[in-house]
């Protein structure tokens, strides 16, 4: 009998470390993105390298009371990396966001207007600038929504375009990923 709960207790100790290797990471953008440790990865990011990333952010939230999951997907992307070893100064993104994904950047009061809740989304933005991504939005997209930079999450920078900033960098060796 003492065996047997001592084998119990063995495998319930096994379940507990299990659980607790699988604690989220934000070694880069504090509190969102959260990601998990796999040890077993042999293909992973080069600490030594730099990282030149821009992100075409299209895809709108789901559920407008949430969090866009593509905005925290930048997060885990950015968080990933720091996981990985990368150190922050050696990752440089830039967010573009556009088309439905714009409306994740409106203040908390438009959002509050057009959706009845407060901007779930602005604390992600926050925390991403405060990790060192720079966050563009579409002017075109803005015209075309009649949108204003003052109607926006303050931190934002307006670019001429998704596309002409996709030109301007890609080129200069920026990866684009698409969300």
């Amino acid at each position: 009998m003492k065996k047997i709960f001592l084998s119990l207790l063995f495998l319930v100790f096994l379940g507990v470390s299990s659980l607790q290797a699988q604690t989220q990471h934000y070694p880069i953008v504090k509190g969102f993105g959260g990601i998990y440790e796999v040890p077993d990865a042999t293909e992973r990011p080069d600490p030594t390298l730099e990282y030149k990333i821009l992100v075409d952010l299209i895809s709108g939230a789901e559920d407008p009371k949430a969090i866009n999951r593509y905005v925290d997907n930048v997060a885990r992307l950015m968080n990933l990396h720091g996981l990985a070893g990368v150190p922050k100064d050696r990752l440089h993104v830039k967010v573009v966001v556009h088309g439905g994904a714009i409306f994740s950047l409106l203040n908390d009061k438009n959002y509050k207007d057009r959706y009845d809740v407060e901007n779930p989304n602005l604390k992600v933005f926050d925390a991403l600038k405060e990790a060192g991504a720079d966050i563009l939005v579409c002017g075109q997209s803005m015209v075309v929504r009649k949108l204003s930079k003052e109607d926006l999450w303050p931190g934002v920078e307006v670019a001429h375009s998704m596309l002409t900033t996709a030109t301007t960098y890609v080129p200069q060796g920026y990866v684009m990923l698409r969300f």
